[in-house]
């Protein structure tokens, strides 16, 4: 599809989204795979001068009820395959998708876009202070809260990843992790420099491996799970991947000890960048060239240019390189706060600074490691104890595919270092086994006492792994995965 036929679709559609609702800044809510009327809608409601709300397909119905019912958006669009998982209240549903085993269905885009043929929406005067989203996070480690992104956090990071990435109008953005998340923040980008957006089917590692030969896409976002299962599929060494030039590793940190292997097989392509949804994808870059030097294998990279990342201590005190305290983010990226949430916005974002709750340092070089998030910081025998520390060394065991490292209440130590271990398939791997092979590479302290081998690991619906899921079902001994 060309430029010019998509605008005159996303113009139609934002005209009737108009026609439904002409007020300017009220929300639509969009709940939808990887669809090409994904797209549409999300690009529609932007020209249509409203907010928008992701309502992500993966979450569980309770979730995305509760974002419905805070937000209240007057129009939700769901493909024919998601009606079922939201709760509209007194919104206008609008169908993208169709799905043949829908009967009756509500309105779909298409008609609207046939009854507004050759339309272009009203233009409203936004500013950048305006609200671009409402971004719901904390899922995993509590009450989800409304992030209220605006134009300016928006066109912020739009402008950072092209820099970052010098992105290229012949640049191929395959969407293959969800469009709610952090796949979502390289579609601008990818079209402000002329580029193009690839679509393909279910997003399993070993689709999203023959798109990568067959669409030959230039850059993709994953998380590092999906990462780990791609390469762990049959014959992943023999394939094509040379059209990669950014198979960005985002949503979590990958493992230091996995890069190497990474790049080997994805063409020296693997990047990464660290944000939070309140500081949206790229606060901080990791170049593939940057990751060629051995120094760097366990950093996110450096600030990118328009944001500050600094380490600042409990007491409000900025800190010098190398010294370890919480990593803080001030600039145009930072969001304007939490959803009517004023107490907690101020607990999060103070003197201008947003505080991650993510424990770091930065080297002389300018080059960011994170160590964990402040609440997972173990406590064992009066020793601090950083789950990334461990999980580092964990990763490089031969039989392990995907690990976590959590405190459980422990008489003798306060907490005991615990983990929980995805093994790759026909691995024989004892938790014996994999306790001496840490302990070989570690100090005794940070050694797990207990290792628990599991088929799957809690995950987030983008794939996240869950370390507080592991740790609250691991505190009952009795129970495995």
């Amino acid at each position: 599809m060309t430029y010019g036929e998509l605008a005159t679709r996303v113009n139609a559609l934002a005209a009737a989204l108009q026609a439904i609702d002409p007020e300017p800044q009220s929300r639509v809510g969009i709940c939808a795979y990887n669809t090409f009327e994904h797209l549409l809608a999300w690009l529609a409601v932007f020209a249509a001068g409203k907010v928008w709300i992701p309502l992500n397909p993966r979450n569980g119905n309770d979730e995305l009820k509760r974002i419905v019912e805070v937000t209240n958006p007057s129009i939700i669009i769901a493909d024919g395959n998601c009606l079922n998982k939201i709760a509209p209240a007194e919104a206008t549903v609008l169908v993208g998708q169709q799905d043949e085993a829908i009967t009756n269905p509500p309105e779909q885009l298409d008609h609207l876009i046939a009854r507004h043929p050759d339309q272009r929406p009203k233009r409203h005067n936004l500013k950048p202070e305006d609200i671009q989203a409402l971004k719901f996070t904390g899922g995993s480690s509590g009450t989800p809260k409304g992030v209220v992104q605006t134009y300016r956090v928006w066109n912020t990071c739009i402008e950072s990843l092209i820099m970052a990435f010098d992105l290229k109008s012949d640049d191929r953005n395959l969407l293959a992790a969800p469009m709610t998340h952090g796949t979502n923040t390289l579609i601008m980008p990818t079209f402000s420099v002329g580029g193009t957006q690839a679509f393909m089917g279910s997003p399993k590692p070993a689709s999203i491996l023959d798109a990568f030969e067959t669409l030959r896409p230039t850059t993709c976002f994953l998380p590092p799970t999906v990462i780990y299962m791609m390469m762990a599929e049959p014959g992943v060494e023999k394939r094509d991947f040379s059209s990669l030039r950014h198979l960005i590793v985002g949503g979590a940190a990958i493992r230091p000890g996995g890069i190497p292997a990474a790049m080997a097989l994805f063409n020296n392509a693997v990047e990464t960048c660290y944000g939070q949804t309140e500081a949206p994808q790229i606060a901080a870059c990791m170049r593939a060239r940057d990751w060629q030097d051995p120094r760097n294998l366990a950093s996110t990279g450096r600030a990118t240019a328009l944001t500050d990342v600094r380490i600042m201590d409990p007491e409000g005190n900025l800190l010098k390189a190398g010294e370890t305290g919480e990593i803080v983010i001030r600039g145009d990226l930072v969001m304007q706060g939490y959803l009517d949430l004023p107490d907690i916005t101020a607990e999060t974002i103070k003197g201008g600074w947003l505080h991650t709750g993510d424990i770091g340092t930065i080297d002389e070089r300018g080059f960011v490691f994170i160590k964990d998030r402040i609440r997972d910081v173990i406590i064992t025998g009066g020793f601090n104890v950083y789950p990334a520390d461990v999980e580092a060394v964990l990763g490089t065991h031969a039989d392990v595919r995907e690990c976590v490292v959590f405190g459980i209440a422990d008489d003798k130590w306060g907490e005991a270092v615990q983990a929980a271990v995805e093994l790759h398939d026909g691995s024989s791997s004892t938790e014996d086994a994999i306790i001496s092979y840490v302990k070989e590479r570690l100090d005794s302290v940070k050694t797990p006492k207990r290792i628990h081998i599991c088929e799957s690991l809690p995950r987030s619906p983008v794939g996240k792994v869950l370390r507080r899921e592991a740790r609250a079902f691991y505190a009952i001994p009795t129970q495995q995965l």
